[in-house]
């Protein structure tokens, strides 16, 4: 039996374990080339000089996912705070829904990012990608090389298993909807308690409040469920991406592999760390796909590899 990973301690620093107590990010609401407004969030660290990260979410999630990571990087009591950017793909989160299902696309929206790069003025990025996310990174690495300076693969690699991938597409756009936060943090904890043992009990009403909206106090969708239509993978092999993670050779590259993961086989993450020639791989304990990126082993792994990575910044940051 796997051994869980802690996600939080009394003997952590104040800046890691402590949320803020009022907003600690700018919204950001921005218009992509087809006219759709789409939503993003700036964790400001005023006064750094150091690369900025934009996290990328994966399939069904948006920039809720990553605010424990973007407060402990941005918090200005941790040695080394940095300015983090976080975006909601079209259809997620708090970004227009498009009215055309086939649009739901990684290169539409690779597209949508790179607006968003552009005018927040942010180049030679660090890119943590989540599962799809880490897939728009890959790419992006390969047709916009400049943009990209760092990244982290967070359970995401050029070859998706597919049970997994099988797994995440049954319940894409056919999970009912709860009707209180309470209802909403029992059921996904029944849908991921096999695959994170290391979360206790408390923590899955705020993982709730993570995946769905809040509208008048209650839960609402957090993605459209129109998504089901683009999720089918039953109509021929899945692609691999080697040609994609190898554009990334030119950077250092973090991966963060689920101990539990379905997504991520540790054959594949070996042979990532074979091929790359500055890949540092690490096993989160007792998680699954993907990491939740709020337990003290993988914001420091993270914080870790940004500080090395940061020999390499060259870029200029607007903000």
């Amino acid at each position: 039996m796997p051994s869980p990973s802690r996600l939080s301690s009394s003997n952590d620093p104040d800046w890691l374990s402590a949320l803020p107590d009022r907003q600690n990010w700018r919204d950001i609401f921005f218009t992509v080339r087809d006219g759709l407004r789409l939503y993003g969030r700036h964790y400001p660290a005023p006064g750094s000089k150091l690369r900025p990260v934009l996290c990328l979410a994966g399939l069904t999630r948006n920039s809720r996912d990553f605010h424990h990571l973007a407060s402990a990087l941005s918090n200005p009591d941790q040695p080394a705070p940095r300015h983090v950017y976080t975006i909601d793909y079209r259809g997620r989160g708090r970004s227009a829904y498009d009215p055309n299902w086939q649009n739901y696309q990684v290169m539409n929206e690779l597209l949508d990012v790179l607006d968003f790069m552009t005018i927040e003025g942010l180049s030679d990025t660090a890119i943590i990608g989540t599962s799809r996310g880490g897939i728009l990174a890959m790419i992006m690495a390969a047709v916009r090389p400049s943009n990209i300076g760092a990244v982290v693969l967070n359970d995401i690699g050029p070859l998706i298993e597919r049970e997994g991938l099988l797994r995440i597409v049954s319940y894409v756009g056919r999970t009912p909807l709860p009707t209180t936060w309470a209802e909403a943090g029992e059921l996904v904890r029944s849908m991921g308690q096999r695959h994170f043992p290391a979360v206790p009990d408390h923590m899955w009403e705020e993982i709730a409040r993570q995946q769905y909206n809040d509208e008048a106090g209650r839960p609402a969708q957090g993605y459209d469920q129109a998504l089901n239509r683009t999720a089918s993978i039953l109509d021929g092999p899945l692609p691999e991406l080697w040609p994609q993670f190898k554009a990334l050779s030119r950077v250092p590259v973090l991966v963060l592999r689920g101990e539990l993961s379905d997504i991520l086989s540790a054959a594949t993450a070996e042979r990532m760390q074979r091929e790359h020639p500055d890949l540092k791989l690490l096993t989160v304990p007792g998680q699954g796909h993907a990491p939740l990126l709020r337990d003290a082993l993988s914001i420091h792994a993270i914080m870790d590899f940004l500080a090395r990575a940061d020999a390499t910044w060259r870029g200029h940051h607007l903000a």
